[in-house]
């Protein structure tokens, strides 16, 4: 299959490389003194993009400079960096790497709550100082008797609520329609869901309807005892509504592993003693992300040898008439 060319946009992980160079032909733009140059020059025959959330916009003036492209393997559960519909639209396939990191984010998502609610860092921090000789450091909130709003109930948001559940929190969520299968309040959007929960845990696709859906309203309605948790994108979030909340006190306290403009975080954020802050590692064990190097290689190895993809995105089904 070294007749099946693949264009790596940005470095993507030495497992991706090695499985995808043991089959295929790939060119590594990150590599390229000149990239544009590359691309004119091996342009006509790249049939795949493998693509990270590091890898930039891929649209349709990007893919169009590929008029044989056939695939885009993206590296991550979301792929809003990706213009799906255009490719569907076109005839190229794309997929992302679900189900082998919705565990780990779960699990990750549930972390960053309990260090919120119960400010683990910020205790970790007090001792680490030497002012416990001090004094005990100061009570926190908790997780009794509180109410958590999931907003997108995906697979992740599944897995956050499984898990929720055994830490007894009352359940509800707000997603794009109703699931019948879940045992928990459906509200039929995200400001209906904030009203009547005081935990509102982010983890919907980013999407132009879900820009900057969390905003000053949503806020104002989770409350003065109200905690944001957002693992899903920054986008999600207004930024400057949240830090607002905060030093209003609008809100009780925030937990973010995920950024409108990462890695560039909000000097306000940081200084914001009710925020603990993560640099995007929802889904950052070795474990996973091997699980998410060899997904990333099956989809486009599977496509190149006609077997077709393994998971393909919803605006691109397959075989194509699936939809």
């Amino acid at each position: 299959m070294a007749d099946f060319e693949v264009l790596l946009p940005s470095r993507l992980p030495d497992l991706v490389i090695e499985g995808l160079s043991r089959v295929l032909t790939i060119h590594k733009l990150w590599e390229a003194a000149d990239p544009r140059a590359m691309i004119d020059k091996v342009g006509d025959r790249v049939q795949g993009l493998a693509t990270s959330y590091a890898s930039g916009r891929i649209d349709g003036a990007m893919m169009s400079r590929f008029p044989n492209l056939k695939i885009v393997a993206h590296y991550g559960v979301g792929y809003d960096i990706i213009d799906a519909a255009w490719a569907g639209a076109h005839g190229i396939i794309v997929t992302n790497t679900p189900d082998v990191l919705s565990d780990e984010v779960a699990d990750l998502a549930m972390g960053l709550l309990l260090a919120t609610v119960r400010e683990i860092p910020q205790a970790d921090t007090f001792l680490r100082a030497g002012h416990w000789h001090q004094g005990n450091f100061p009570l926190t909130a908790t997780l009794r008797e509180r109410r958590m709003g999931i907003f997108g109930l995906g697979r992740i948001g599944k897995a956050i609520a499984k898990r929720a559940a055994a830490f007894d929190l009352d359940l509800a969520y707000c997603a794009r329609k109703k699931h019948e299968d879940a045992p928990y309040a459906y509200y039929p959007n995200v400001l209906d869901l904030a009203q009547a929960c005081d935990i509102l845990m982010v983890i919907a696709p980013a999407t132009q309807e879900t820009h900057h859906a969390v905003n000053t309203q949503v806020l104002q309605a989770l409350g003065t005892n109200g905690i944001l948790i957002n693992v899903a994108r920054g986008s999600l979030v207004d930024t400057d509504a949240l830090i607002e909340a905060l030093e209003a006190k609008t809100i009780l306290a925030a937990g973010l592993d995920v950024f409108e403009d990462e890695p560039n975080v909000p000097q306000a954020l940081i200084d914001c003693p009710q925020c603990v802050l993560l640099p995007h590692v929802g889904s950052a064990s070795q474990y996973t992300r091997d699980a998410m190097s060899r997904l990333q290689v099956d989809n486009m190895v599977s496509f190149a040898q006609g077997r077709g993809p393994v998971t393909p995105v919803a605006e691109t089904p397959w075989p194509p008439n699936a939809a």
